[in-house]
């Protein structure tokens, strides 16, 4: 039986962090097309689980070591990568420190999640699930 054909997996990461007030978010402006800011994050590599590929790009991007806190949700829509379709798998974690675009990055944002620039791929939409959920 041939294996079947499915999409990537990728994971990204919202980092709080926790030693500044209001807990701002970390968003990465993208080095590569598709361009724009975005949640650190990227593809999961064989042999990895999802837990350490998202701690690993968010490391790899920003350089923060990152303590997962919970899974947000899994985005699958066909069209939320314009690439092709993906699978996204996406955690919240905290962490403290200065961030540093690296990588894949090409800059670094701190933000308040309510009020994002215009972002890319889905990641609106994984932030506004994320303040829904933020305070709960």
């Amino acid at each position: 039986m041939p294996a079947p054909r499915t999409p990537p997996v990728t994971v990204d990461m919202i980092i709080e962090l926790v030693d500044r007030p209001g807990r701002p978010i970390v968003l990465i402006q993208r080095r590569f097309p598709p361009p724009g800011w975005a949640l650190p994050g990227g593809f999961v590599e064989f042999g990895e689980t999802v837990e350490a590929a998202a701690v690993r790009e968010a490391r790899e991007e920003t350089g923060l070591r990152v303590e997962l806190l919970r899974l947000l949700g899994v985005y699958s829509d066909p069209a939320r990568d314009p690439r092709g379709h993906t699978v996204g798998i996406v955690y919240v974690g905290r962490s403290r420190g200065e961030p540093k675009a690296a990588d894949d990055a090409s800059a670094i944002a701190i933000v308040d999640p309510r009020t994002p620039p215009p972002l890319a791929f889905d990641h609106a939409r994984i932030l506004d699930d994320y303040v829904a959920t933020r305070d709960a």
